[in-house]
C-alpha cells in the first residue's frame, strides 16, 4: 500500500495532480479543496489510498490521514465505489459527516453528487457509528475563512490559477460565482470556498 505521497508538485488538473516522487510523476486523485492547497512547482505531502481494479491501478489522495480513513471506510458501504467516497468529501469535510451519519441527516447526504434520498436512507443505517464520534460542534465549511474584506476571493482566484487558468479567467470565473458566495454569507454563514472552486471550474468550462 502507498500510504502517502511526498515531492514538488509537477501539475495540477480539476481533479488530480502530478506529485513527484523520485523522478516519476504520481498521478493522485483529489477533491477540488485539496487541490485548492497545493501549487505547482510547491513540496507537498498528500496522504494516499491505492484502489486496485482488474484493469487499472488508481491513486487518490487526501489533506490528511483522518480524510483517507473516511474515504476508505465510506466504502464498506454496499454500492460505495471510489468516486462515490471521494464526492462525499468533496462536500462535506470528514467531522462534518460523522455529524450527519450521528444526526441521521439524510439532507445532507443528498447534498452529494450521485446520491438520492433512498441511498442516503440506506448509508445511514449502513455506516452510522463507523466514522467515529461526531465533534461537538462542525463549523459549515470544510477549510477556515480568515476574517477580511473577501477573503474567498483570494482563496479561489490562487486555486485557479494553480490549476493553470490565467488571471483574467481566474478573475472572470471568480466574478461569476461572486452572487454565490455573497448569498452565504448574507445568511449568516462563510464562502463556502470548495463549492465555489466547482462552480467555478464549470463556468470556465461552459466559456471555452
Amino acid at each position: 500500500m502507498i500510504a502517502f505521497v511526498s515531492g514538488p508538485v509537477a501539475a495540477l488538473a480539476p481533479a488530480l495532480a502530478v506529485i513527484e516522487v523520485g523522478g516519476v510523476g504520481m498521478a493522485v486523485h483529489c477533491t477540488p479543496n485539496t487541490l485548492a492547497g497545493l501549487r505547482v512547482g510547491e513540496p507537498a505531502r498528500l496522504a494516499t489510498s491505492l484502489v486496485v481494479r482488474e484493469d487499472s491501478l488508481t491513486l487518490y489522495g487526501f489533506a490528511d490521514d483522518d480524510e483517507r480513513q473516511v474515504f476508505e471506510l465510506l466504502q464498506t458501504a454496499s454500492g460505495v465505489g471510489p468516486r462515490v467516497a471521494q464526492a462525499m468529501l468533496g462536500v462535506h469535510s470528514p467531522d462534518a459527516l460523522r455529524a450527519a451519519f450521528a444526526a441521521g441527516d439524510a439532507k445532507a447526504l443528498t447534498a452529494v453528487p450521485g446520491i438520492g434520498p433512498k441511498g442516503a436512507q440506506k448509508l445511514l443505517l449502513e455506516l452510522k457509528g463507523k466514522l467515529g464520534a461526531a465533534p461537538a460542534v462542525v463549523g459549515a465549511q470544510r477549510a477556515p475563512v480568515a476574517a477580511g474584506p473577501a477573503p474567498w476571493t483570494e482563496q479561489l482566484t490562487a486555486a485557479l490559477i494553480g490549476l493553470g487558468y490565467a488571471s483574467r479567467e481566474a478573475e472572470d470565473a471568480v466574478d461569476a460565482v461572486a452572487p454565490q458566495a455573497e448569498a452565504a454569507i448574507a445568511a449568516g454563514g462563510q464562502a463556502p470556498v470548495p463549492q465555489l472552486l466547482r462552480a467555478a471550474l464549470q463556468s470556465l468550462n461552459r466559456a471555452r
